[in-house]
C-alpha cells in the first residue's frame, strides 16, 4: 500500500493524525489526484481491499442519500466553491461517499477585504476541518462554522451554528473567539466543546485543557465567566438562566471520536442525538415514551441495532414507516 493510499484509508476511516489529516486534506483538493482517490475511495466502499471498512449496500445506500439531501438544502444564493466539480461527482456515486466522509460543503462570500468560508457537517455524518491557523475543529452532524482567511484583525473569529470540538492552536498575540447566537467563547490556545443548535434550549460550553473566558455578545448581557479543565458552562435559553458545573467531559466530547455516552437521558433528548448522528426522522407516538429514561454507549451501531436494543430494555416497539422510524408504546 503507497502512503498516499494509506492516509486516505485512515482519513475514511477517522483515524487520522493532525499531519496526516492536513495532508489527506490536500490530496481531495489536489485536482491531479482526483483519479487516484476516486479509484481508492471506490475500491475501499465497494469491499475491493481486504483491509478497509465493510459496508453493507443499505449503508452505502444510506450515506449517498444523506448527501443529496444535504446538497439540495445548499441555498441558491451562496457561491458555492467547485460547484461543476459537485455536479460531476454526481455522476459517480463512489466519488459521492468524499462528500460524507470529509463532511464539508464549503461556500464563500466576501466583504470588502475579506473573505468567509463555511464549512458543512452534512447530516448524519462528523467532520474534520484544519484552520489556517493549524486549528483543528471537529464538526458534529447538522453544524457549520463561518471563518475568514484574510482578516487583517488580530483576532482568530468563529461563527458556530451547531456544535464543534475545538483544538486551538496556541498563540497569545491572536485570541481564538467563538461566536455563538447568546454567546462568546475566547481562548488563545486550549481544547473545548460548545453546543449551540439553533433548535436546542440550551447553549452548552465544556472545557477540556486550558482555560476559556465566556463573554457577553449582541443578544444577551452576562459578566464574564473563566472556565477551568472539567468545567462546563449551561445557559437555559427558555429560563434565562446560566449555571457552572463540574463534568466528565468525555460524556460531552466523546462524539467527535463517532462516540455517544449517556447517563439517565430521557428518551427526548435521546432521540434528537439518534437523528443527528444518523441523520434520520423519528416520530414518537405516545407522549409518555419520552420520559423514559436509558444509560448506554452507542459506537458502531446501525440505527436499526440501536433501536433493537432500545426495544429489549424498553417497554417501547418501532417499526419503518417509508424514511420515517415511528417509535411506540408497548
Amino acid at each position: 500500500m503507497t502512503i498516499e493510499k494509506e492516509i486516505i484509508h485512515k482519513y475514511l476511516k477517522g483515524e487520522c493524525t493532525r499531519d496526516e489529516l492536513r495532508k489527506s486534506i490536500s490530496l481531495f483538493a489536489d485536482p491531479n489526484k482526483q483519479l487516484e482517490i476516486r479509484s481508492v475511495i471506490y475500491a475501499f466502499y465497494n469491499n475491493e481491499d481486504e483491509d478497509n471498512c465493510r459496508l453493507d449496500p443499505p449503508e452505502k445506500e444510506s450515506l449517498l442519500n444523506q448527501i443529496h439531501h444535504r446538497i439540495n438544502l445548499s441555498t441558491e444564493g451562496k457561491k458555492v466553491l467547485f460547484r461543476k466539480r459537485l455536479a460531476n461527482i454526481l455522476k459517480f456515486a463512489a466519488v459521492l461517499i468524499i462528500g460524507l466522509v470529509t463532511g464539508i460543503i464549503i461556500s464563500v462570500f466576501q466583504r470588502p477585504g475579506i473573505e468567509y468560508y463555511t464549512s458543512i457537517a452534512p447530516e448524519g455524518s462528523i467532520s474534520q476541518v484544519v484552520l489556517p491557523d493549524s486549528t483543528l475543529v471537529s464538526l458534529n452532524s447538522g453544524s457549520e462554522i463561518k471563518y475568514a482567511t484574510n482578516d487583517k484583525k488580530k483576532l482568530r473569529e468563529i461563527f458556530l451554528n451547531g456544535e464543534a470540538w475545538f483544538d486551538v492552536k496556541k498563540n497569545k498575540k491572536r485570541p481564538f473567539i467563538v461566536h455563538t447566537s447568546f454567546y462568546e467563547v475566547m481562548v488563545k490556545g486550549t481544547q473545548f466543546n460548545v453546543k449551540a443548535y439553533p433548535e436546542d434550549s440550551e447553549i452548552v460550553t465544556t472545557l477540556e485543557k486550558g482555560s476559556v473566558n465566556v463573554m457577553s455578545s449582541g443578544n444577551f448581557k452576562m459578566k464574564s465567566r473563566f472556565l477551568k479543565p472539567g468545567e462546563q458552562l449551561v445557559y437555559n435559553v427558555d429560563d434565562n438562566f446560566l449555571e457552572t458545573n463540574k463534568v466528565n467531559t468525555r460524556i460531552y466530547t466523546s462524539w467527535k471520536d463517532n462516540k455517544l455516552i449517556f447517563i439517565n437521558m430521557n428518551l427526548k433528548e435521546l432521540i434528537v442525538l439518534l437523528e443527528r448522528k444518523y441523520g434520520v426522522d423519528i416520530e414518537v407516538k405516545a407522549n409518555v415514551i419520552l420520559d423514559y429514561h436509558y444509560d448506554g454507549i452507542i459506537k458502531n451501531e446501525t440505527i436499526l441495532e440501536v433501536l433493537d436494543i432500545l426495544k429489549e430494555t424498553l417497554p417501547v416497539d418501532y417499526k419503518i414507516e417509508g424514511q420515517k422510524i415511528i417509535i411506540r408504546k408497548k
